[in-house]
């Protein structure tokens, strides 16, 4: 536990880590905010019946936080140390305090599920709520299995986010690939056009836990969806970890 808890200062110390925390925490209830005065007059308007979505929708707007947490929690391990020092990297501090390489990942690996779902929750708190605020009656409350799904989405989706800078060693690249995918275009979502085996890339059948409403190629189940993400998320950890096991520092 002592090691998690370092592992949580260590993360918490990082600049980059507080962009995350802020733009994944705000991001979605600035959104139902900003949305508001259209989805009043859509529902007025007779062109959304089904509400069940509202704000559950707008939390996948978020998930450039937990994405920016996932990828810095492995990647400042390779930043250099220092300018007097620009070949060393904060890893080889990490692992001469911590040799047991299974310990320090485990340890990484718990305080960013911890940071990831507290959060989601807080996140989804405050999305549902302004939402129930904004449009009264017209917006039900999800279930709770639906918001559980939504914070499952997002921590398996930092996990994943996570796996791949575990990979590839580098956290520009993941980040980049992820936030383009999430936030500009959608090449899952285009691959679905294609074919219908593109419905269970991560990405798009993690969203199959919490969204009802959505134009999905393939029916899937919540439970099938959050088994079938989390298969994929385990298989690119258990790839991560190997090759952090057999890599030199």
């Amino acid at each position: 536990m002592s090691l998690v808890r370092a592992e949580l200062r260590k993360l918490f110390g990082l600049p980059t880590a507080w962009v995350g925390l802020v733009l994944g925490t705000l991001a979605a209830p600035l959104i139902v905010l900003l949305n508001a005065p259209y989805t009043r007059r859509a529902i007025a308007a007779g062109t959304v019946t089904d509400t069940s979505d509202l704000g559950l929708r707008d939390l996948g707007l978020g998930l450039i936080g937990p994405m920016i947490l996932g990828v810095i929690m492995v990647s400042s391990e390779y930043t250099s140390t220092g300018p007097d020092s620009p070949g060393a990297r904060q890893l080889t501090t990490t692992l001469t305090a911590v040799p047991d390489r299974r310990r320090l990942l485990t340890a990484k690996t718990s305080a960013l599920v911890l940071v990831v779902a507290a959060q989601a929750a807080v996140t989804a708190a405050a999305a549902l709520s302004l939402v129930r605020v904004l449009h009264g009656d017209h917006a039900p409350t999800p279930a709770a299995a639906r918001v559980a799904g939504a914070i499952l989405y997002w921590t398996l989706t930092a996990l994943l986010a996570y796996a791949v800078t575990l990979i590839t060693r580098n956290g520009v690249v993941p980040l980049t690939l992820l936030i383009i995918n999430n936030a500009v275009v959608s090449v899952s979502y285009l691959l679905t056009k294609v074919t219908d085996l593109a419905a269970y890339l991560p990405d798009i059948v993690g969203a199959r836990m919490f969204i009802r409403t959505a134009d999905f190629p393939v029916e899937i189940s919540p439970l099938t969806a959050g088994l079938v993400m989390t298969a994929w998320v385990v298989a690119l950890l258990a790839v991560g970890a190997v090759l952090f096991h057999r890599r030199d520092v």
